[in-house]
Formats: structure tokens, C-alpha cells, sequence
């Protein structure tokens, strides 16, 4: 599986550091490698060489560290573990990955109708050391009720910041406007600094020669490419333990529809073309629903 290392052969730790001090990486994504790293390192021996660690021991120590952990956490943590073992064979530290190839995803049971409590939503926005790209990225889904495909998109010359909406090409390629509150309006200036032009969200780096996307996913300033829907799916799911980009647009909808939001005015926000297809997202919650019959019961005194 190994190939020569550095001079002395790098220990486990050793790869570690060197993967979670990346600069390009968010300080969130950072913790979260550091963690799921070093639970793999206290398993195996944190001093250990490389060299002396087989695909099998590492898949070993990889269940039993995560395995009895629900399936978004398993899943969670073996994308790190995956990213990991390509950045060591990159090196020359490992052969090609395959140790995590003999690991497999689990299925989650995601409710990927549910709306998200508006409460969870602000922690979840609130985090500290959260960087300005997903904070950004996360709120303008929200506040616009934007479809991930759609929002990521968007260049910065979409952007209309004064009027606080963006343009997109919808899904039958008309182009639209997408409004945003002051959440993302507050964020948006920061993460268009000094960029006139090019995608909006970017990836965390510079893609590979043989890996170059379109010219039109391409930062000209910075060198970097527009920041994937993969990606940004599974960043959000990490942080959230499992919820979707898409849970964000129908929170948003299912929100204003609780707030009584008319009909029409939830189809224009929400641009769908039926009342069939908006119905599905405009159920209020139980919540909603409890609070509406307490409202009502004739019982209830009243002042």
C-alpha cells in the first residue's frame, strides 16, 4: 500500500497536522478534521510511521473508532477519512487510496421534507468560526428561497447589491431576480472583495491542470473554480448533521406560509408555476398548527 515517505518516514500525526493546517481550509472544517483525525490516530498510534500502516489495520481502526455511529456521522467522517488518504497519495505518502475504498457509505434516512425550525436555522448561521463563504452562501439560500443549483450560479455580476437581489437562470431558463434580506446583504460585500467578475461562491483552491473547468466557472482573479453543488451539499450536511440544501428553500417557503404569506405572493417568492408544486412545500409545521388551535380555543381566556 506505502511508498517511500519523507526522509525518517511521517508519522500518522505528522500527515495529520499537515492536512488539517491547510490555510485554504475554513476553521470549522479544520476542528472537524482535526477531530475525526485524531480519534483515528489514538486508535493506531499517533506516533506511528506510515509506512507501517496496511489497508487493512487502517479500515479496522476507521469501524471501530466510527462504526457504531448513526449513518450521517459514519458518512460524515469517512469523507474525511477519505479526503485524507488522497492528500497523502498526492504526497507520495500512500500508494493510490484504497484502504477507504473498502469502507462503504450507509444510507441515511434523511426526512428531506421537513421544514428546519427557524431557531435551529439561526444557530446554525450563528456559528462561530464559521467562514463568510458558507455563512453567506447558506443565508442567501434562506432569505431567497433560492434552489442550491440556481444560487451557486450566480456570478458576482448578477449581483445587484444596492437593491439587495441577484440575477439567475431559472430552471426552464428564464432569468430571474432572487431577493435577500439582511443576513446575506451583510455577508455578500465581504465575499466580493476586490472581485469584479466570475463565479460567486468559489472552491476552497485552484483546480488541477487536467481537472480545468469551463472558462465561465473560472474566478480571473483569484484562479479558482465555482464552488461545486457536491461540495457545498456536503459541507452543509456536515455541519448540520444531515439536513439539505434543498431543506433550506423549503424551510424558507414553509416559514413565510406559517407567517400567513397569501398564496400569490408565495409563488412569486418561491417562482413555482403550480399551486400543486408550491402546496408540498407550504405546510406549516406542527408548531404552527399547535399554536393556531391554542389561538382558537374558545376556552381560552381572554384579556
Amino acid at each position: 500500500m506505502l511508498v517511500d515517505a519523507p526522509a525518517g518516514g511521517i508519522s500518522l500525526m505528522g500527515a495529520i497536522d499537515a492536512f488539517v493546517t491547510r490555510r485554504e481550509l475554513a476553521d470549522t472544517s479544520r476542528r472537524s478534521y482535526a477531530k475525526t483525525l485524531g480519534r483515528l490516530a489514538r486508535e493506531l498510534g499517533a506516533d506511528r510511521p506510515l509506512l507501517t500502516l496496511s489497508d487493512g489495520e487502517l479500515a479496522y481502526a476507521a469501524r471501530g473508532a466510527f462504526g457504531t455511529l448513526a449513518p450521517a456521522t459514519w458518512n460524515r467522517h469517512l469523507a474525511t477519512l477519505r479526503s485524507f488518504e488522497r492528500y497523502c497519495t498526492r504526497r507520495g505518502w500512500l500508494e493510490p487510496a484504497t484502504a477507504t475504498a473498502m469502507l462503504e457509505r450507509r444510507r441515511e434516512n434523511a426526512d428531506r421534507t421537513r421544514a428546519i425550525p427557524y431557531l435551529e436555522l439561526e444557530r446554525l448561521f450563528s456559528r462561530p468560526g464559521l467562514a463568510v463563504r458558507e455563512r453567506a452562501l447558506w443565508r442567501l439560500l434562506y432569505e431567497s428561497a433560492g434552489r442550491a443549483s440556481e444560487v451557486l450560479g450566480i456570478d458576482v455580476e448578477d449581483l445587484d447589491l444596492d437593491n439587495r437581489r441577484a440575477r439567475v437562470r431559472s430552471k426552464g431558463g428564464d432569468t430571474d431576480w432572487l431577493h435577500y434580506q439582511t443576513g446575506a446583504a451583510r455577508l455578500l460585500p465581504k465575499l466580493v472583495v476586490g472581485r469584479a467578475r466570475g463565479p460567486l461562491f468559489l472552491a476552497e483552491r485552484a483546480p488541477a491542470p487536467a481537472r480545468a473547468p469551463a472558462a465561465a466557472d473560472l474566478c480571473p482573479s483569484t484562479g479558482r473554480a465555482r464552488l461545486s453543488y457536491r461540495r457545498a451539499a456536503e459541507l452543509f450536511s456536515a455541519a448540520s448533521s444531515g439536513w439539505t440544501l434543498h431543506q433550506l428553500r423549503h424551510s424558507a417557503i414553509t416559514h413565510l406560509a406559517e407567517a400567513g404569506v397569501n398564496l400569490p405572493l408565495l409563488m412569486a417568492k418561491s417562482r413555482h408555476t403550480s399551486l400543486r408544486s408550491l402546496q408540498r412545500y407550504a405546510r406549516p409545521g406542527t408548531d404552527a398548527v399547535a399554536a393556531l388551535t391554542a389561538a382558537h380555543d374558545p376556552a381560552r381566556r381572554r384579556r
